[in-house]
């Protein structure tokens, strides 16, 4: 099937693309909100994602196209813009900046973008800079590593579109493994990918959503991060812990009987944040075991348990979110399942025994829209695949 990218590429330039590049989504079932402490998480990558058709411009210039924005966007390669502009091209613009410190860049280009699905919760600007970086440094002549391209991506969120996230996101697009849980450590990299037990029940992955689309820089997403490092400095400081920079310091680093001897004195909001955190770094443990030994049951429950403790210890989730997290609970055929992505808008996942297909996405949609009928024509349910991340030039 011809590609819409492909297609408008060649109807925008003449020609035909030099090329096609594609990065999967995301969904983390179980580690949410933990990755930017340095925790550990689980994930799997979907087969829906973004591409990215895209030709050579010797000028220097990139000129690139949205099918989701309307707005084309154009910057050069040795001169973009230190400032973010205000709109969807920041990520891209960062990743430029980020690539250009480490191979100076000649070569521009022109393309355009297209995301399978709709914004919100599948990690789509992790997606697309990784999808741009690929076109970039292949047109360039650069060979990016694994560990290269999952900094520079984190590098554009973090310092050009001013996110704190963490590496989650570009960890799973890029590590995946069809019919592999990855299990990561974000703290030193480290990570497993472990396969689906031959026993284990069948799965797939169902996304529900909102119809709200959200965006992490206008959300409160960079506000909890500050308030879990502030839990973080000062139940260091209670326990008389040497620690150093606001900025350096992560619930990591906090020994587990710390928090617990310390954890009351911190006021309420903190204390939560830490909450979610600690019995967050546990779920996602006794997750990958449960994943590891074909309990895909108990691997849902602890998802499910995951969403719980985002609402209530992390306090994310619009009213539309939570919505479709108890209907998801009360729906049966679906193992587990939680928020995807902030949390704030966008969408929920969840792992289902495909038996239920049908039913599920039925009851699903009839609840949803009962009681929020005005986002009827902007809902919307996906069934996915497990899929391998991105392969890399």
């Amino acid at each position: 099937m011809l590609l819409l990218c492909n297609e408008i590429f060649q109807q925008t330039y003449g020609r035909e693309p030099e090329s096609v590049a594609f990065t999967p989504y995301r969904v983390c079932p179980i580690g949410a909100h933990s990755d930017h402490q340095l925790g550990r998480i689980t994930g799997l990558a979907i087969d829906k994602g973004i591409h990215i058709a895209y030709g050579p411009k010797q000028n220097g210039i990139i000129e690139i196209q949205s099918l989701q924005f309307s707005k084309r966007a154009q910057w050069h390669v040795a001169s973009t813009p230190k400032e973010k502009q205000g709109d969807w091209a920041d990520h891209l613009r960062g990743a430029t900046i980020a690539l250009n410190l480490r191979y100076p860049l000649r070569i521009g280009l022109c393309a355009v973008i297209e995301g399978e699905l709709p914004i919100g919760g599948l990690s789509s600007s992790a997606a697309v800079i990784i999808t741009f970086l690929s076109a970039l440094s292949k047109i360039n002549g650069i060979q990016l590593s694994e560990r290269e391209m999952i900094e520079l991506s984190l590098e554009a969120e973090n310092k050009y579109v001013g996110v704190a996230c963490g590496k989650l996101d570009q960890s799973c697009e890029i590590y995946s493994k069809k019919n592999h849980l990855l299990y990561l450590d974000t703290k030193d990299d480290s990570f497993e990918l472990i396969p689906a037990q031959p026993f284990m029940k069948p799965y797939k992955i169902a996304i529900f959503f909102s119809g709200l689309e959200r965006s992490l820089a206008t959300s409160k997403f960079n506000m909890r991060v500050d308030e879990c490092k502030s839990a973080a400095y000062a139940l260091m400081a209670y326990a008389g812990m040497e620690y150093g920079k606001f900025a350096d310091t992560y619930m990591r680093d906090v020994p587990y009987k710390i928090y617990l001897d310390h954890r009351d004195k911190l006021p309420e909001n903190w204390r939560k944040r830490a909450a979610h955190y600690f019995t967050e770094y546990e779920r996602t443990k006794r997750g990958a075991e449960a994943w590891r030994c074909g309990n895909i049951e108990e691997f849902g429950r602890l998802s499910f348990e995951s969403g719980h403790s985002s609402i209530h210890n992390w306090e994310t989730g619009s009213p539309e979110l939570i919505k479709l997290y108890d209907i998801m609970t009360k729906t049966d055929g679906i193992y587990g399942g939680r928020f995807s992505g902030a949390g704030f808008k966008g969408c929920c996942m969840a792992l289902i025994d495909p038996a239920y297909e049908e039913s599920i996405i039925e009851n699903v949609r009839r609840e949803y829209i009962k009681e929020f009928p005005l986002l009827a024509d902007k809902y919307s349910s996906h069934i996915c695949e497990s899929a391998d991340g991105v392969k890399l030039n």
